[in-house]
Order: C-alpha cells, then structure tokens, then sequence
C-alpha cells in the first residue's frame, strides 16, 4: 500500500491494487492466461519476465482470496502490522478522496483488533511478510499473526498484502532493498527498546542530538511540563534556535494531547521536537502541518538519523546499535 494514502484503508475497510489500464480487474476471465494477455495488452512495454508474476498476483486478489480469508498488511507509513478479515465486498471504483484514479481496484476488509508495532512479532515473521512478492499466504509464521487477534490457527493462513501498486520490472532488486532496510530499522528500534529504559532513550536522543551538531543536556526527571532534553546550537543555550524535545520509547502511537503538552512549554523562539520509536495519530501529524515550530520524528525517521550520525556515535551506543555499512542497488535515481 502506498504511504500517502495513510491510514485510508484501515479506516475505510478496503485493501486496494493498482493497475488502472486494466480497467475492472474483477470482469477478466478466472484463469492466469486471461491476466497475461489483459497485462501485456495494457501495459505493452511491461518486460516479459514480469507479467508472469504481476498476472498471478491479480488473480489472487481477484479470485483465489475468499470472504473469511485472514490479511495481514504491514502499513508503512506508521510501521505498524494490521490484521483483518476480508469480506465479501469488492469493486472497481476510484477513491474520489484520493484524488486521482491510480487504485481502483478493492476488497473490503473488516480489521480486527487494533494495529499492532512491528517490535511485537518476531524477527522471523517480519522477515516473512517482507517477500518479494506482492500477495501471497503467509505459511510458516501465519499463527503468530493470528494470535495476535485470537484467532486459533487453522487451515486458512492469513494473506499479505505488502504491495498494492505495481512495482518496476527490476522489483527484485528493488524489493531486496527495501526488505534489507526494514530489516535493519525493525533491529534498530527493537534494540533501542529492550536495552534502553525511557530515563536511557533520553540519553541517547541527546546524544545524537550532540552528534549532529547541537549542545544538549537533560532537564530533570519531574516537573519538565513534557519536555525531557533542551538542545541550542551555543554552548550557554542563550542563542536561539533553542530546541525543547520530548521523547518516548514507546512503539504505539503518539496522540495529539502529548504534542500539545509539549507546545505549551515554548516560549518566544523557541521549536518543540517529538521523538518516538513508534508513529503519531492523524490529529498529532495534522498539528505539525499547522505548526510550524514543531516537528515530529518517528521510528522510522530515527533509524535514518541514527544511520546518519552512526559514524559520531560513542561506542557505547555503538555495542547497542552494532552495524555494519553494507551496499544494495540504488535505484531511485534511475
């Protein structure tokens, strides 16, 4: 599912494919060679590798996923895990609020229980809902998400939808990328979360705040109004920018409440910074379009600031954080 569209289909209950030139997917004939030549037809520049396994994909999600089937659809823009169950509802019908016709093609879900952080499976079932393939059933960890809404498991493995867009005739080595970095911020957050207490993680945020060119020390344990370390750029902090940051270890989400908590410590010139290992609500990324003296960091974009300082880091966050530089295709030039 493509990150803009947020929390769109856990809200709406749909999961959406793309392929808009296909036009109503739902109305091609039920068999794999129907898929092909419908792909080649309206996408004749497609490489003849590729229409193999985007063929097989739709017709999954047309014809082989059934009413009662179990999803699991890790949402990347918040790095959370979604479960649901889908429902007998489909259709062909571009979302008018997504502004363009780039999904059209649907399947209701009903989703169950609440979206759960990445840091509550294990490393194996992530490293399984990262295939390269866009929807496929999970096999082997397909209990562990089941469980997590208390579902027994049974003869129905949930399907994964990691994808619902389709992605350029080099996907493997694209895909590999991706699950390569995933791979990496899943181990980093985890790591942050289990050896750090909160008292540590507001350590470790001033730490890198330091690393990145900012003096920053730790206000007291109580009665900071929300605020738990205050970087400026001079080594006295009476030159502003002066940078009040509050920091949670928690991999959930940050509701709006905690961001205006923090708003209402800033005095004149002075900027609030949110740091959390998990993602914010709606509401809370809502404020920071509207405020433009605040700034929202979550999990994942503190593994891309980590990443960034790594090499300033002290070594004791280094045994923390033990990584190793590591090349994979850059394809976002291309």
């Amino acid at each position: 599912m493509p990150a803009w569209v947020g929390d769109d289909p856990v809200e709406k209950g749909w999961v959406y494919i793309g392929w808009p030139d296909l036009g109503d997917i739902f109305k091609i004939p039920a068999n794999r060679e129907a898929f092909k030549e419908a792909l080649v037809k309206a996408y004749p520049d497609k490489k003849p590798g590729s229409v193999p396994v985007d063929a097989g994909t739709l017709y999954r999600f047309t014809h082989e996923v059934q009413a009662g089937d179990y999803i699991v659809y890790p949402s990347k823009h918040n790095r959370m895990v979604n479960i649901g169950r889908v429902t007998a509802k489909m259709g062909h019908e571009p979302d008018p609020e997504l502004g363009d016709d780039d999904l059209p093609n649907w399947r209701g879900v009903e989703w169950l229980g609440h979206p759960f952080p990445r840091d509550e499976f294990s490393q194996a079932a992530l490293n399984e809902i990262g295939s390269f393939i866009t929807l496929f059933s999970v096999r082997t960890n397909g209990a562990e998400f089941l469980a997590k809404v208390g579902v027994a498991a049974g003869k129905t493995e949930p399907a994964a939808v990691i994808e619902e867009t389709p992605l350029p005739d080099d996907e493997v080595s694209q895909k590999a990328t991706q699950v390569a970095e995933e791979s990496t911020a899943d181990f980093i957050i985890r790591r942050l979360h289990t050896e750090l207490s909160g008292y540590d993680f507001e350590d470790f945020v001033a730490h890198l705040m330091e690393c990145m060119g900012y003096y920053a020390r730790k206000t007291q344990k109580s009665g900071d109004g929300g605020v738990d370390v205050i970087a400026h750029t001079d080594k006295l902090g009476f030159q502003p920018p002066i940078v009040k940051i509050q920091c949670k270890r928690q991999t959930g989400q940050i509701g709006e409440q905690l961001v205006s908590q923090l708003l209402g410590t800033l005095g004149e010139g002075e900027f609030a910074l949110f740091v959390t290992l998990g993602s914010y609500s709606a509401p809370a990324r809502a404020r920071e379009r509207n405020t433009p003296r605040l700034r929202l960091v979550d999990g994942e974009q503190l593994v891309e600031m980590i990443q960034a300082a790594y090499p300033k880091m002290s070594p004791r966050y280094r045994r923390i954080l033990p990584l190793k530089q590591i090349y994979v295709p850059d394809l976002t030039g291309e």
